[in-house]
């Protein structure tokens, strides 16, 4: 069966390592993802793997929301998680390297990855770029803001179909602190993907190296026996909520986080979340409550700049186990060796804040709870008192 499609003697030898990847036409968080899947394909085979790729399903939340599609967003991350588990039981896979790109993608298959216990390593599509109208950078922020203001009388239809034309101008997730990029700027956090592969944009070509290593990493997985169960832990949580509130990250996050340490039986509850954004500031002011994206995080050294800061306040766990086999700590400081992260002191960044003086003194999130929400909910406060927008 193996040879009909092309595989040879070498191959038939080798570890098999599957690659599911959800692209589809349906949203421009996905239409590029073969060609990321692509060249982990190539990492995978060059590091002595036999890579087979395989499909799964998403849904686009911008597209669904505010109809009754939305209402199949959540059912899609258990589709997508069911799916590849079943997928690598079945064909008795020895690793994983897990591609995503629209939100329910990221949790989805960082579920799958620890319901198997397989060796892997986290892919993330990237994101978009902010497109161009009248000599200003602009994003799908600006168009969601222009709905008001037309409907406020303040803007003309010809000017906000203008602006809506321009607002996308390519492949990758939303470029703002939504859910896709927040929980790929968690799986960094975590340990479930190498440091700095959250940022690069996902029509550059450091997206496409950042893949292909992945396919190597996930090679040194097999190797080393590395898997998720060796990496996750009470700490590896901790982090992850700790940066989610750092970085104004998504309250969506909380949903898929507390899934996540269901799925690898961490302890966590959303009381967790409230303690630990009382005790993080806010040091990263990106869209939708600021005026960044991520790419402006990725030129000045992308999520670890955030991470280090808060190592060096005592935020987080330096010594949480991530896929590359080393600790978070000794991941940072790898990074500064090679010169891929610049010296905090080098940075100049309008939208990064020193924990010594935060945007805010307490991250984002909130929990509550009352007659209302008897099981608790969860707030995301932006703390400001003037209009950015």
């Amino acid at each position: 069966m193996f040879r009909a499609m092309g595989f040879d003697d070498e191959d038939l030898s080798s570890p098999i390592v599957g690659v599911p990847n959800p692209a589809a036409d349906i949203t421009p968080c996905n239409v590029h993802l073969d060609d990321v899947a692509d060249a982990a394909l190539d990492g995978i085979d060059a590091a002595g793997g036999m890579p087979i790729e395989f499909g799964t399903i998403t849904i686009s939340d911008a597209i669904s929301m505010g109809t009754e599609g939305m209402k199949a967003s959540l059912i899609s991350r258990e589709v997508i998680a069911d799916s590849v588990e079943l997928v690598s039981f079945g064909e008795r896979m020895d690793a994983l390297v897990t591609v995503a790109g629209c939100d329910k993608n990221l949790p989805g298959m960082m579920m799958a990855a620890i319901r198997t216990d397989l060796p892997s390593v986290f892919l993330y599509g990237g994101s978009i770029m902010p497109g161009q109208h009248d000599g200003r950078d602009v994003t799908i922020v600006q168009v969601f803001e222009g709905v008001g203001t037309y409907a406020q009388g303040d803007m003309d239809a010809d000017e906000l179909d203008e602006l809506e034309r321009h607002a996308c101008p390519g492949a990758g997730s939303c470029g703002g602190m939504f859910t896709a990029n927040t929980m790929a700027s968690l799986s960094e956090a975590l340990g479930l993907a190498p440091l700095g592969s959250a940022s690069p944009p996902a029509e550059d070509e450091e997206r496409y190296a950042v893949a292909e290593r992945a396919g190597e990493l996930a090679m040194d997985c097999i190797e080393n026996d590395r898997r998720p169960s060796d990496i996750l832990s009470r700490e590896s949580f901790e982090n992850a909520i700790a940066a989610q509130t750092a970085m104004g990250g998504s309250t969506n996050a909380v949903l898929h986080l507390l899934a996540l340490a269901g799925e690898a039986d961490v302890d966590l509850s959303i009381e967790d979340f409230d303690e630990i954004s009382r005790r993080t500031p806010k040091i990263a002011n990106l869209q939708p409550g600021g005026s960044r994206v991520m790419n402006d995080l990725h030129e000045v050294g992308g999520v670890p700049v955030v991470l280090r800061r808060l190592l060096e306040a005592d935020l987080l766990h330096g010594d949480a186990m991530t896929v590359t086999g080393r600790t978070l700590a000794e991941e940072i400081a790898a990074l500064e060796e090679r010169g891929e992260l610049p010296a905090d002191d080098d940075i100049e960044a309008d939208f990064l804040y020193p924990v010594e003086d935060p945007k805010e003194e307490e991250g984002a999130i909130k929990i509550l709870d009352g007659n209302l929400a008897p099981d608790g909910s969860v707030l995301k406060v932006t703390g400001d008192d003037e209009f950015y927008h």
